[in-house]
């Protein structure tokens, strides 16, 4: 029964795009680029190596006056030729470099998706910043929409000195979206519910009240279960895939990356405080099974 139930949520948990809607090719001096994105974007393309072996993209979206680096997991049904509408967006209005990777699977990367690649996906990318960038933890907040909050609380409970944690229309777990089970299984994906529990920065929740594909209780009750907890987001009328295109959502994120200044990181506190939008045209994100 385990390894059905497993299965099955692991079958509806990934929805790359079929065809990718991307390639990455090389120039003569060696570069790699995106078709379409001019190297006045100040975009970087990095082919990096799991240490499963598998080839995956990075993009790295460079603020020339950036306060922070977000690392951002995107939804399930996306890949990094559907995000750089966002990206752009959120590097303008925030002042953050932003990195961001393909799954395993996804776009022009290579192997095939499961939740256990993705932990490697993500662990690649943050050595990336750290070789390439120099980037710190303090200095780093990681962003997971949907099934994207898998890896992102993946690495936040092993790194003990993030700026901050965003959570993104979240699951609590894979099974926890498909069934309401009140405790965790061995065999689950996914299991946010106890790695939220080990992460030690500011954490903030943004979840729609109407969202029909993960429920707003995921996203209240990892809010609850965060040791730092930020003023969380609950986007009225707001669904599983559009929350960038209400104005409180660019105004909130705003505001805690201000907070995020702020934060004595010797003794932070234990809770913290805190119109426009942004268009988003092709930011797919989590279906778990519907289209």
């Amino acid at each position: 029964m385990g390894n059905v139930t497993s299965s099955v949520a692991a079958k509806f948990a990934f929805f790359p795009p079929d065809p990718p809607t991307y390639d990455v090719f090389r120039e003569r001096d060696g570069r790699l680029v995106l078709p379409g994105v001019t190297a006045d974007k100040n975009m970087d393309v990095h082919l990096l190596e799991t240490k499963v072996g598998n080839k995956i993209v990075a993009t790295f979206w460079k603020h020339p006056f950036a306060r922070f680096t977000v690392l951002y997991s995107h939804g399930n049904a996306a890949d990094l030729g559907q995000m750089h509408e966002l990206f752009i967006e959120l590097r303008a209005h925030l002042r953050v470099n932003i990195m961001s990777y393909d799954y395993s699977g996804y776009g022009a990367s290579s192997g095939k998706p499961s939740e256990f690649n993705t932990y490697h996906d993500i662990e690649a990318t943050y050595n990336c910043l750290k070789k390439d960038y120099g980037i710190k933890q303090e200095d780093l907040i990681v962003y997971g929409q949907s099934v994207g909050s898998g890896p992102t609380l993946h690495l936040a409970s092993r790194l003990q000195r993030l700026r901050g944690v965003v959570l993104h229309s979240a699951i609590l777990s894979g099974i926890r979206v498909l069934y309401p089970v009140k405790m965790t299984f061995w065999f689950d994906i996914f299991k946010n519910i106890d790695k939220i529990r080990l992460v030690s920065c500011p954490v903030l929740v943004i979840h729609g009240t109407n969202d029909d594909i993960v429920d707003l209780s995921h996203g209240k009750r990892l809010w609850e279960l965060a040791k730092e907890k930020y003023d969380p987001l609950w986007v009225k009328g707001g669904g599983h895939c559009n929350l960038e295109t209400y104005p409180e959502y660019i105004k909130h994120l705003r505001k805690f990356i201000n907070s995020m200044e702020k934060i004595s990181m010797v003794k932070p506190s234990k809770k913290l405080t805190q119109n426009q939008s942004i268009e988003v045209k092709h930011n797919k994100c989590l279906r778990f099974g519907k289209t």
